[in-house]
């Protein structure tokens, strides 16, 4: 097992992040993905991505929204890696409302034999469905 010196690894601490800012400047980066943290869930998103949300949102159809819990972005040659979150002025990721409905009924049934009981509750849950417009970070990173 070999161990680095703090120096070492400060000097290819810098190595990487002149790498990753060459590439972030030219914007030769491919296709950016992100992880994202919403609606109690963490989703893997690119551009042009449809999210389907099984919860209600403050938000009408067509409205921009930004997805503020960003834990991760990459792209082809890099990933940049919160801990736990990204900053908002490195990396913003933007939807849109494309739709807002409720699903199918579903029927909950109780019953218990013998005792004359039953109980039959009808559910219909809150849907949202949310489209990924842009994916974008910071021209350079410090």
């Amino acid at each position: 097992m070999s161990h680095i010196s703090r120096e070492e690894e400060e000097r290819q601490h810098k190595v990487v992040l002149e790498n990753v800012n060459t590439l972030l400047a030219k914007e030769d980066y491919g296709r950016l993905f992100a992880v994202v943290h919403f609606a109690s869930r963490q989703w893997k998103v690119t551009n042009e991505d449809l999210i389907f949300i099984e919860n209600h949102i403050d938000a009408e159809c067509g409205d921009q929204i930004r997805l503020e819990k960003v834990l991760l972005v990459g792209g082809e040659e890099f990933t940049l890696i919160g801990r736990p979150l990204l900053g908002r002025d490195l990396v913003r990721v933007e939807a849109t409302v494309i739709e807002k409905t409720e699903s199918w009924p579903k029927v909950h049934m109780r019953f218990w034999k013998r005792h004359r009981y039953q109980k039959k509750i009808i559910i219909e849950q809150p849907q949202t469905v949310l489209r990924i417009n842009t994916i974008e970070v910071a021209p350079r990173l410090t």
